[in-house]
């Protein structure tokens, strides 16, 4: 089962996380764009070797979990990272508003379904999590969740809580690598994004009048997530508290870590036996004789 690699970000597994301790981006000085963009590269090249290594082993499969306030810059992450990985090997789903079909189900039902198989990285933009964070800061949609009895709200959350770690144990227990990634974007930089969207004809798409909407509840949904990442980030399924006021910089340490822990997982390429070598030398003999 997974043990967490050692990292600066890594959100302890004793409950102490606080928000306001997990910084949102780096000394300036560190700061050099292209810098990062080169190191990006090199990660996201091992995370393509690596990847094709895991699929020959076929014992794990990956799961990236990504969830931040909007803005944070959790799409072009995604794309960022694992561009370069074949993509036949990648599944990406967004959660959004649930369904009639799924609210007909528990609230695992509809991440679980799109799992990753052995061998292949699957990414959640957004996930499970959002019943103990959107759901949380707004109660109310628990009316809606058919839920066979009243919530109790003083005990819906520990249960929830509860159950996702249950869950992921689970995973972990059975080969998924399950790697959770809160990218902490300031509440100034969200301003200045929004502010690009408005302004610039080509990122109207990205903005909602629902996003501003949301960024009124910043301090209810600040203490949402310490709660959750508290609860739930244990070494077989690790959050990660990334800085994410410099685009380059988050993308490069998501993949520094994904990458690490790749390679922590000790796998290979299957190898043969003498048998099988001797049957490979027969068969190389008959093919060379053949041309």
């Amino acid at each position: 089962m997974l043990k967490a690699i050692d990292h600066p970000y890594l959100v302890p597994f004793d409950g102490s996380f606080k928000v306001k301790d997990a910084i949102t981006s780096i000394n300036e000085k560190q700061l050099d764009d292209k810098e990062y963009k080169k190191k990006l590269k090199k990660q996201t090249e091992k995370i393509h070797d690596l990847q094709r290594i895991m699929y020959a082993h076929d014992s794990h499969s990956v799961l990236l979990v990504f969830q931040a306030m909007d803005a944070a810059g959790k799409d072009s992450t995604i794309r960022h990272v694992l561009t370069g990985v074949n993509p036949a090997a990648c599944q990406v789903f967004s959660f959004k508003k649930p369904s009639d079909n799924e609210l007909d189900h528990d609230y695992l039902w509809r991440t679980t379904t799109r799992l990753p198989e052995r061998g292949r990285i699957g990414v959640f933009n957004r996930s499970y999590y959002e019943e103990v964070l959107v759901v949380r800061v707004h109660p109310e949609i628990l009316n809606f969740q058919k839920l066979p009895d009243k919530p109790n709200e003083k005990e819906i959350w520990s249960q929830r809580y509860e159950s996702i770690r249950d869950f992921e144990q689970h995973l972990a227990r059975n080969g998924t690598v399950v790697l959770k990634f809160w990218l902490n974007v300031s509440k100034e930089e969200q301003y200045n994004r929004f502010l690009s969207r408005i302004d610039e004809p080509e990122k109207n798409w990205k903005f909602s009048e629902a996003d501003i909407k949301e960024r009124g509840h910043w301090d209810e949904y600040m203490k949402v997530y310490e709660k959750a990442l508290s609860e739930t980030s244990r070494s077989y399924a690790p959050w990660y508290s990334i800085p994410a006021d410099n685009k380059p910089y988050m993308r490069y340490t998501v993949a520094k870590i994904i990458a690490e822990t790749l390679e922590s997982l000790n796998m290979h390429y299957p190898r043969v036996d003498e048998d099988a070598k001797k049957r490979f030398a027969h068969l190389r003999e008959m093919l060379v004789n053949d041309k």
